[in-house]
């Protein structure tokens, strides 16, 4: 940190509908895969915290839940969770896709945004898929219906404009302490990033088939003599099919999901692991308080 430079810190929060590319945003920002990212929506369940930080300033990125209409518990805790961060942070970005038009769920978005006074930016994402001249119609549209501080376009894929994003939200943070160690790059603990990315192989590798029935819970993490960490995990399903459907023939997709998640999870830790997935049946557990919490979705931490 340099000490003859005022030092800025703050939070933003990173809120739109399911699947604007939020977790990618983030992910670019850290320069490192913290948040998971899937083609379904609503991939994203608990507020992930990603940290940047400059010789000058720290900045701490909410990735929310993608705002929707809920079914069930699961969806309202989610839901609860991105509206409770708008009032605790310093500049909201609201994310939206370039590629399809403003819809009821943008509008509802901006109606909940209204009457909060935080800064708010309009982020314009996926500007590389359409074309140049279509970006002043988006941005004609959207700013007619609510005043945005700021409107960046950018493509969080390609990395395009989002240094230019980070130098804007800077303008708009207060003095501050820096919060985090300056090479931390989340505040949540390793084990819930890991059962996070066993989720997302999960959701690449069935589709369609096993959306949002999907828990994964880590039962231990643990380094052995070798110095290999073990990583045991069991991932919870709704329906005996979908169980049938995660295992696959022979064992097959349990095997490929193995695989995958744990690349990712070497990666991150820097280590060789070992990894052990089991698959269990939880009959309607997204509509079950106890599970919800045992599954580590905790509605008092967003009332």
């Amino acid at each position: 940190m340099n000490n003859n430079k005022t030092f800025k810190s703050g939070f933003i929060s990173i809120i739109g509908r399911p699947n604007v590319g939020k977790s990618t945003l983030l992910n670019r920002f850290v320069g490192q895969k913290i948040a998971i990212m899937s083609d379904t929506p609503q991939t994203t369940r608990n507020k992930i915290q990603g940290v940047v930080t400059t010789d000058d300033s720290q900045m701490v990125f909410i990735d929310t839940p993608g705002i929707h209409k809920p079914k069930h518990r699961l969806n309202d805790f989610m839901l609860k969770s991105a509206y409770s961060t708008f009032g605790q942070v310093d500049v909201i970005l609201f994310m939206v896709n370039a590629e399809e038009k403003r819809g009821p769920g943008d509008n509802f978005i901006m109606e909940k945004i209204e009457k909060i006074t935080t800064p708010k930016f309009l982020v314009i994402n996926k500007i590389d898929k359409i074309k140049p001249e279509k970006i002043l119609e988006i941005i004609t549209d959207y700013t007619s219906v609510h005043k945005f501080d700021e409107v960046i376009p950018i493509s969080a894929t390609n990395g395009n404009n989002t240094d230019a994003l980070l130098t804007t939200i800077k303008k708009y943070l207060p003095e501050g302490p820096q919060y985090y160690p300056a090479d931390q790059l989340t505040d949540h603990p390793e084990y819930f990033i890991v059962s996070e990315f066993i989720r997302e192989k999960v959701l690449q590798l069935t589709i369609e088939e096993v959306p949002h029935s999907v828990a994964v819970v880590i039962d231990s993490m643990q380094r052995n003599e070798n110095d290999k960490v073990h990583v045991y995990a069991t991932i919870i399903v709704e329906r005996a099919s979908q169980k049938g459907i995660i295992i696959g023939k022979g064992g097959k997709m349990l095997k490929e999901i193995g695989i995958r998640a744990r690349k990712d999870i070497e990666a991150m830790l820097g280590d060789k692991i070992f990894l052990e997935l089991w698959v269990k049946v939880q009959k309607d557990w997204r509509n079950k308080q106890t599970y919800l919490q045992d599954y580590g979705y905790r509605q008092k931490d967003y009332e």
